[in-house]
């Protein structure tokens, strides 16, 4: 048994991670490391008590703040706490942690935490005492049926501490059945716990006791959001139930009130000033926060482009509040009618953002490109700049492009440093497709609202050259950044992007395979067989089905302390450098930038690998949460646009295929809805998923991936965000007919008799 420290400052001098806590707190406490070690010396469970007096901590104030760190460390699964009130290491026990996957059918998985694939099952009646989300530990049972079963041991962490969903009052008893599908428990609402809420309303209700083995969980309602055309209530509904933190705390709020409207003339000292240099922001009409500046002039052997990025690390300092509720939002959340910023708007649109015409602080990327877009040298340096124009998207375009007078004169004498902009554009973009980078068009949708906030209308929002003149010159950015933080050999968050693994590899030859589309089978799969097939397929009919396909062939991009590169860009190395105000990996980024550039060691900068591990995976997962509710979000307005169009005829593409019916999105507007088996004809329709089809068993009729066809809209269901289609006219196609979609080159003559035979086959 390790002995207990004589002095009160000797776990101090022991404490290796001591300097690194020293920089995040005013008064620093043992590390989660050494902790963990002294539960591993002491060979037992401690409690609390024991643990003060091992580290000889007297003070109210400290010994509130180590609890709060042992409450941390049990969330985050390091530790436990067994029902005698001692914390226990959590690999000294039989146990596996990890999060709840809920399903709607009342089973569910656990995520395990020690990373390991294989999901474990949680049987219906083990998920009555936890929710979707929840953090827990658990045993690991015998295998039945082929599968690995876990029974619950202990919930470390509660995920849902409010929910949303819609009220109901039946035969005396209220509950809330939630919105999110995962968490299949209703929540009980006691009498006078409803508040005003009426049957039917959507409501935000908190939990009061969470569900137990024998018990639901019991609640009360605290905000009713509204109906189901409530302007904004498809945000609401989206922030509440995935747990977007929305409010913030009052020490954030105080601490951003501490800052100054403008730069103080302190903070401009010692750095690189770049006030004359005519940086200018592109963005679109309606952004507020502008992370990025950019100029760029010609040299005798191509250009000097800067890149000036907002410095957020600046002003937003490790383990202060506004630092850890940005770790804990991990990504700015942009909604239709609605943004829910990772900063508060006194930094995020005010004195960090790059605004035109004050002075703002900047992380500096300075690169030497050559006329075939190779960059030859870069640095990276703090300075002083001011913005001479706020400049968007659509104008830059207008102006380069369109010849247009009015945006021209706008743009004034900058007109000639975008020209200037332009051509370094067009030398990145050779450079991009000569290393064989993926370049998919997504197709988007810009939601029209009525001065009432209710929809009004839904159109397809197309990129231009000037998005891409900016992504240019980010993408730049990034790669010098991850190259210049390899260099220094600093712990950092990289953004990985994998090549597909196998298995999803073959799902997309054979989505390819009908459509007379052809990608190498043989050896790993490459950028560059992907740039190929979309280079292919741009002029086809169904070109944005394929691009869709194939953009969701590729795994999610993450980050993490090591890469083997970016698959899409073709790059070996990239992180995220050029969106600090929005991005939290961005903000640490910076910090290994300006560590490097000032004291360089990796023992004093304060981030470990191991930290960085852990930020990877939240951060990560802040962006699919973000995604997530902002697709619910979206999916709401879809299906609330389509309410008013039940009856209306679109034409469309069969965008998938399933055993239950053909999911087709209408044009322009990117809107998917199902067409069901059951409506398809008097027939017994057979799945093919290799060939993506369904075959009528008695009359061959067929009905195959990216065939166009009309339907009717039938239903749309805000609850369920589902849209329903039924088909209209005569599309029925027999099997024995069908063959791959004729090249326009060298099936021609065929595809025109084709035509003849079959007029309605494609549009």
């Amino acid at each position: 048994m390790k002995k207990k420290h004589g002095k009160k400052a000797d776990w101090r001098k022991h404490d290796p991670h001591h300097a690194r806590e020293s920089k995040r707190y005013d008064r620093p406490l043992p590390s989660r490391e050494y902790l963990l070690e002294a539960l591993r010396s002491h060979g037992v469970p401690m409690r609390r008590k024991e643990l003060y007096a091992h580290f000889e901590i007297e003070d109210e104030e400290d010994r509130e703040a180590l609890n709060n760190r042992l409450g941390a460390m049990t969330r985050d699964g390091q530790l436990i706490r067994n029902r005698a009130g001692q914390f226990c290491l959590i690999d000294k026990m039989p146990l596996v942690t990890g999060r709840v996957i809920g399903h709607r059918d009342g089973f569910g998985f656990l995520k395990r935490d020690d990373g390991d694939p294989e999901d474990l099952y949680l049987s219906s009646r083990q998920m009555r005492e936890v929710m979707h989300g929840d953090h827990v530990a658990v045993r690991v049972a015998p295998s039945t049926r082929g599968r690995t079963d876990a029974r619950v041991v202990e919930v470390l962490e509660r995920a849902n501490h409010e929910i949303v969903g819609r009220y109901f009052r039946e035969s005396g008893v209220g509950f809330v059945v939630p919105d999110n599908s995962a968490i299949a428990q209703q929540v009980i609402v006691a009498e006078g716990r409803a508040g005003r809420a009426k049957s039917g309303q959507v409501v935000n209700v908190r939990i009061d006791e969470p569900p137990t083995r024998h018990s639901q969980p019991i609640g009360t309602i605290t905000d009713v959001l509204g109906g189901d055309h409530t302007p904004g209530i498809e945000t609401e509904i989206a922030v509440r139930t995935h747990n977007l933190p929305h409010e913030w705390p009052a020490a954030v709020t105080s601490a951003a009130e501490k800052f100054p409207a403008t730069v103080p003339a302190a903070a401009k000292r010692g750095r690189v000033d770049l006030r004359e240099l005519p940086l200018v922001t592109i963005d679109g009409a309606d952004a507020r926060d502008f992370d990025d500046a950019v100029f760029a002039e010609s040299t005798d052997k191509g250009w000097r482009l800067y890149v000036a990025i907002a410095d957020v690390a600046h002003y937003v300092r490790p383990g202060k509040a506004l630092d850890e509720e940005a770790a804990k939002r991990g990504t700015s959340v942009y909604f239709p009618t609605r943004v829910i910023p990772m900063l508060p708007e006194a930094l995020s649109n005010g004195l960090c953002s790059l605004n035109p015409k004050v002075d703002r602080l900047c992380m500096v990327c300075e690169m030497l490109v050559d006329k075939d877009g190779k960059i030859g040298r870069s640095k990276f340096y703090e300075g002083i700049m001011r913005s001479h124009a706020r400049l968007t998207y659509s104008e830059v375009a207008a102006a380069l492009y369109d010849n247009d007078r009015t945006a021209r004169k706008k743009i004034g004498d900058l007109l000639d440093d975008l020209r200037t902009l332009d051509m370094l554009y067009r030398a990145f973009a050779k450079a991009r497709r000569r290393r064989g980078a993926i370049e998919i068009e997504t197709h988007e949708v810009r939601f029209l609202f009525n001065k009432d906030g209710r929809i009004q209308g839904v159109e397809p929002y197309r990129r231009n050259d000037a998005h891409k003149i900016i992504e240019e010159c980010m993408i730049a950015a990034n790669v010098q950044a991850a190259k210049f933080l390899l260099r220094s050999k600093l712990p950092t968050l990289l953004r990985r992007h994998d090549a597909p693994e196998e298995e999803r590899r073959d799902k997309l030859l054979g989505f390819l395979k009908p459509l007379g589309l052809k990608m190498a089978r043989k050896g790993a799969i490459t950028p560059a067989d992907y740039a190929r097939v979309l280079r292919t397929a741009r002029d086809r009919p169904d070109a944005e089905l394929i691009e869709t396909v194939m953009l969701r062939s590729m795994p999610r991009a993450v980050y993490e302390p090591d890469s083997d590169g970016h698959f899409g860009l073709a790059l070996d190395h990239y992180a995220h450098f050029t969106s600090p105000i929005r991005r939290y990996p961005d903000l640490i980024v910076h910090r290994g930038i300006k560590h490097a550039l000032g004291d360089g060691r990796a023992k004093s900068f304060g981030y470990s690998r191991k930290h960085m591990d852990e930020l990877g995976r939240r951060c990560s997962a802040a962006e699919r949460r973000a995604d997530d509710a902002t697709r619910d979000a979206i999916d709401w307005l879809k299906c609330e646009f389509m309410q008013d169009k039940l009856g209306e005829v679109f034409d469309g593409t069969v965008s998938s295929v399933t055993s239950f019916g053909l999911f087709v999105q209408l044009d322009e507007i990117n809107i998917e809805g199902l067409v069901h088996i059951s409506t398809l004809g008097n027939d017994y329709f057979q799945h093919d998923p290799t060939a993506h089809r369904l075959v009528g068993d008695s009359t061959g009729i067929t009905y195959q991936l990216a065939d166009r066809i009309r339907v009717r809209v039938s239903k749309a269901n805000l609850e369920d965000r589902k849209i329903d289609f039924e088909l209209v006219g005569d599309r029925k196609r027999k099997a024995a007919t069908r063959k791959k979609a004729p090249t326009k080159s060298k099936n021609k003559n065929r595809s025109a008799k084709r035509k003849e035979k079959q007029p309605r086959r494609r549009r």
